[in-house]
């Protein structure tokens, strides 16, 4: 195990360094005069502050859901392709409640934003979940149709229903719904002139981490987990052995719309006024968390470090413009390194050869 351990250390670390490299690359095509400068920064911004750390942190909280949705999907023989879609209904129904459910106490309100965030999200993974058992729909066909059913519904209901007909263009959070700092901000900022500034990280990376620790019980130590990842490995061998093989898709899908839509509440619960808008566009956030699930080896307790690596890169990245580099390059940048990370597995499994035959 600690040899398995080692490999999956340095196969992550690979990975890392040749997506950094090829960055820099293409940061040297572009304009090598600043390339140097700009991608020290880059990779040095999470260091300066903490108040950086602290937004790093925050960025990461709803990848890191994303990334474990996507990383209990893979557990259990699924790919769930439509974490985009989960993520925004969540999003949304904790926006909703926040603006509508005023007569709750905030601290109540949170709590029933979180959950019925969970159980919409949830309900979102479901559809492709029953397609999948039972008429052997393929999930990425229907979870990628969910996310597109998703982006227009929600976008159509924020136009011309709930909130204000017309007019409403953007939902955003009142303040007090947002999730409490928790004593955050006297960590987590940095000195401007004779006061302080502060990073609105919040409680949400501890539940974000909670989730991840629950992820790993459920999948590696309990009955429960084991008929899931039974059904993913052989659907056919675990319906021999007596497992509902339909019933464990079906929940499979739901616990990974449930996450999702957990990390699209927190998204917005932020404190920082982030809104949700009436254009139709799909939640990036979904589509990272494959990423982020890869990067951390499919292991939830990985996915943690990785949903903070890969918010360190958005974060440093974006730090790069002032350095004449045009918002377009910054993500293209960003994209290979993402892209290379994706690689992990595949690098794994070669040096996993490549140490086989050496002892050959």
């Amino acid at each position: 195990m600690k040899r398995a351990g080692l490999l999956s250390f340095l196969s992550t670390i690979i990975v890392i360094l040749a997506g950094l490299a090829i960055g820099l690359i293409v940061l040297m095509v572009s304009d090598i005069g600043q390339a140097f400068p700009a991608f020290w920064t880059m990779i040095s911004f999470g260091t300066r502050t903490m108040r950086n750390v602290g937004d790093v942190l925050l960025g990461a909280t709803p990848i890191i859901l994303t990334g474990l949705s996507v990383t209990f999907a893979f557990k259990t023989g699924l790919f769930n392709i439509g974490a985009a879609g989960q993520f925004a209904v969540g999003g949304f129904i904790a926006i909703y409640i926040g603006v509508e459910f005023t007569f709750l106490p905030p601290a109540i309100r949170i709590i029933c934003s979180i959950l019925a965030a969970a159980l919409a999200g949830g309900i979102w993974g479901a559809m492709p979940g029953l397609l999948k058992a039972y008429r052997n729909v393929h999930e990425v066909i229907t979870s990628i149709m969910t996310n597109y059913i998703a982006m227009h519904l929600l976008s159509f209901t924020i136009r011309n229903t709930i909130f204000d007909i017309g007019r409403t263009t953007t939902l955003r959070l009142p303040a007090d719904s947002d999730l409490p700092a928790l004593g955050f901000q006297y960590i987590f900022r940095e000195p401007v002139g004779t006061s302080f500034r502060s990073s609105a990280v919040n409680i949400g990376i501890l539940i974000a981490i909670a989730i991840a620790i629950m992820v790993y019980i459920i999948l590696d130590k309990t009955t429960f987990g084991y008929e899931l990842k039974a059904c993913g490995y052989n659907k056919d061998a675990a319906k021999y052995a007596g497992i509902n093989e339909n019933k464990n898709i079906v929940l499979s899908m739901v616990i990974c719309g449930a996450i999702a839509g957990v990390g699209g509440a927190l998204n917005f619960m932020n404190g920082t006024g982030l809104s949700m808008s009436a254009m139709p566009v799909l939640a990036m956030e979904g589509f990272t968390g494959i990423a982020v699930a890869f990067l951390g080896l499919t292991n939830p307790i990985g996915v943690i470090f990785s949903g903070i690596f890969v918010s360190y890169l958005f974060l440093g990245g974006a730090r790069m413009q002032p350095f004449g580099f045009s918002l377009e390059l910054v993500d293209i940048v960003i994209s290979v390194i993402i892209y290379f990370c994706a690689f992990v597995l595949l690098v794994k499994n070669n040096l996993s050869k490549m140490i086989f035959r050496r002892k050959e």
